[in-house]
């Protein structure tokens, strides 16, 4: 009772917003249209700096983060987060103002301009307390506490984060968005309360610092022999009543796409044969490809839909999710051969390379949801602006992207997506299927070329390591569907570029900037590098990939251990007030699910037990989460596919091994290690069985192998019969 009213008293804000929760033409031709199109867009960009002079400049003028820059010349005295803030605050007695964002997040923007920027706001800011502005995107450590802590009161999280915190770093008050009027009325509320009774607040504040603390607390794995296929499949069908079944994905008001359950889906409908799940998994992708949450002119994806159907986005562009989702597209093209999902992987893959792509090699963060001081004002479309434009061909082009006139937002104009797929419209509009296509690339080529007038969202240009990792797998994934070298060499590219840019004297770092002075680095950093220069050596067969993986997650293991659990903290940071162990697969993979992975990798490729076990382990660890909510450990769950259904060994030997992997990889096969060697090798996979001008294929299974075989199709039909 004591913590339910204190979480009362201590939480006033009543806006409240959902937590985050946990065809047509050859590649190279679409390719060569996406860039000669896209070229044309404007480099104008947004930019809040319309005077060289400001009246106001606070410490974040001497950082590099496009969102920390945003509020540099805030009225607010804002500093970076630093132990340094904090001594500050214990000595002059105040509390702590907290607040955490990032720069391509809309409600961030709106806050600032409504509530930062005002005098009044920062003049009782600057007086009561010692205001600390953080990048979630450099310091997702302190996020995620922070995360926590609101989730714990309220149940619900968000972006921007703003909390009232002690000098010591403990809460007392979380909230997401604020008016000016609900801001300048909790700021009141604890300065005056830190002075009356700052006791009662620091009692509420340690209460709710043990529940973060709990909640990075888990327990040891005491079996390593408790994996069942039947805990998978309990797991999956608990899920399905939550699926939405009409609009794909899950049912939720608002949506986000999170391609790593559908990854396991994918791959647990095809090795159980379950047609349910096979076809949950591809009205997803449909859904998602028909609808506003992709950007029908530009490619790529939006970070989330404000709604069930996908339709209306909110319009940041986040690397991660296209990183991802170029990687999804390609491998369910692979299985379900939709002419679509080709044309959406080859699009995305143009927008990364036209709008997010570092001249060096890397990609950038973030596409901001905001241009010309509007949400998404880039991307809608006036009708208007359509007739000028499209001429006769307007009525076709609002039949194909839904125009209607009562669906004008706000009368800021129309979102484009599709109500029924090219077959049903075609049929619809007693069309031909080329002349269609026709269409739209004429289409695109127009609107692309009008919108280069319009002021371009900002672009985030931090090269965050992790993030570039998944897109090396990304790129991967669609060199190893599509077969064109251009993936290949950007895969490598970028793997380059973290090499020389990301290790600073051996150590590796989270995010890269030109000037930036920041070290931090966190697990998921060694995870996701490990786990793409793995993907690399398969792809490519060369051994440097392999000792880069095993080192990279070796110094992972080494500096990340969790004393407590068969786990690894996320930080090595001890300022917190608490550590953090990360386990849910969200957004992207738990960074401990892969390391997990890539543990029981390099297990087999060394036939080393220790290593199978150390991932076994960790698994065991997250066998009760997988059984209660298996929703949010999906990549957890596909490592126990790995482990409960066969896993292959497939080891390619001679001189064509690159080319024969090729071929087995215009197949979606799952559950299956793929690794080859043109040269004689030392590894046990290969030890013994290269052979001069010869290429061999052995399908192993726990290290027992079946004879040679020297082709895909023989090899395949092998992985059947053990």
């Amino acid at each position: 009772m004591y913590l339910e009213v204190e979480v009362f008293l201590y939480t006033s804000s009543d806006r409240k917003f959902p937590v985050l929760k946990t065809l047509m033409a050859n590649f190279k031709f679409i390719v060569l249209l996406f860039f000669f199109s896209l070229l044309l867009l404007s480099c104008k960009r947004d930019t809040n700096d319309k005077e060289l002079n400001h009246k106001f400049t606070n410490a974040l003028i001497n950082e590099t983060s496009p969102y920390l820059l945003q509020h540099a010349h805030n009225p607010v005295d804002w500093k970076s987060w630093s132990p340094e803030a904090f001594e500050e605050a214990k000595k002059e007695n105040k509390l702590v103002l907290l607040s955490i964002g990032y720069s391509s997040c809309h409600w961030c923007h709106v806050m600032e301009e409504e509530t930062f920027e005002d005098e009044e706001v920062a003049k009782l800011m600057n007086k009561s307390f010692i205001n600390i502005k953080v990048d979630r995107e450099e310091r997702p450590d302190v996020d995620h506490i922070y995360q926590t802590a609101i989730q714990l009161t309220k149940g619900a999280g968000g972006w921007p984060l703003n909390a009232v915190i002690l000098p010591d770093g403990k809460p007392v008050y979380l909230d997401t968005y604020h008016s000016k009027e609900q801001w300048m009325k909790v700021l009141t509320q604890f300065s005056e309360q830190y002075v009356e009774d700052s006791e009662k607040m620091e009692a509420y504040a340690s209460i709710l610092t043990k529940g973060i603390q709990d909640e990075n607390f888990i327990r040891p794995a005491t079996d390593l022999h408790g994996f069942s296929t039947s805990i998978l499949q309990k797991s999956v069908e608990n899920w399905k009543a939550n699926w939405d079944l009409e609009w794909g994905g899950e049912i939720e008001v608002e949506k986000f796409i999170t391609p790593t359950k559908l990854e396991f889906l994918l791959s647990y409908a095809i090795i159980t044969g379950d047609e349910e799940v096979r076809s949950h998994v591809k009205n997803t992708l449909n859904k998602i490809a028909m609808g506003g949450i992709y950007d029908h002119i530009g490619g790529g994806f939006f970070r989330y839909s404000t709604d069930a159907q996908w339709k209306i986005p909110h319009y940041e562009k986040m690397l991660y999710d296209n990183a991802q989702l170029l990687g999804l597209y390609s491998k369910a093209y692979r299985v379900f051969k939709e002419p679509a999902y080709k044309r959406i992987a080859m699009e995305t893959f143009a927008f990364m390379e036209q709008e997010m792509k570092d001249s060096g090699g890397a990609y950038y963060a973030a596409l901001d949801a905001n241009s010309d001081g509007k949400e998404g004002h880039f991307y809608l479309w006036k009708e208007e602006e359509l007739k000028s434009i499209l001429a006769e061909d307007f009525q076709l082009f609002s039949r194909y992207y839904s125009i209607k006139t009562d669906q004008d937002l706000n009368n800021e104009g129309f979102v484009l997506y599709k109500n029924m797929d090219d077959a049903e419209f075609i049929q619809q509009n007693s069309m031909l299927s080329k002349d269609l296509a026709a269409k739209i690339l004429e289409w695109k080529k127009l609107l692309i070329k009008y919108r280069k007038k319009r002021v371009h969202p900002q672009i985030d240009d931090k090269i965050i390591t992790s993030w570039n990792s998944l897109a090396i797998n990304g790129l991967l994934e669609a060199y190893k569907t599509f077969g064109d070298e251009i993936f290949l060499d950007r895969a490598e590219n970028t793997f380059q570029f973290l090499k020389e840019k990301s290790l600073i004297g051996g150590q590796l770092i989270h995010t890269y900037k030109k000037g930036s002075r920041r070290v931090d680095v966190f697990l998921e950093d060694f995870a996701f590098l490990a786990n793409a220069a793995l993907n690399l050596y398969s792809t490519t067969l060369q051994i440097k990939y392999l000792n880069f993986a095993e080192d990279i997650n070796q110094s992972a293991i080494d500096q990340f251990q969790d004393e407590d659990s068969d786990l690894f903290r996320y930080s090595t940071n001890d300022e917190l007030i608490s550590k953090v162990v990360k386990t849910a697969d969200g957004y992207f993979p738990s960074s401990n699910s892969v390391i997990a992975h890539n543990l029981f990798q390099l297990g087999h490729i060394q036939y080393n037990m220790e290593k199978m076990n150390r991932a076994k382990s960790m698994l065991s660890s997250i066998l009760p989460n997988i059984q209660e909510s298996g929703q949010h450990y999906a990549n957890w769950s596909s490592l126990l596919l790995n482990i409960t259904y066969p896993y292959y060994e497939i080891a390619v030997v001679g001189k064509d091994a690159r080319l024969m992997i090729k071929k087995f990889n215009e197949k979606y096969i799952t559950n299956v290690l793929l690794v080859g060697s043109e040269n004689e090798s030392d590894l046990p996979l290969f030890r013994g069985r290269w052979v001069v001008n010869d290429t061999y294929i052995y399908v192993c299974q726990s290290n027992t192998c079946k004879l040679p075989v020297d082709t895909v199709e023989e090899a395949i039909s092998q992985m059947g019969n053990f």
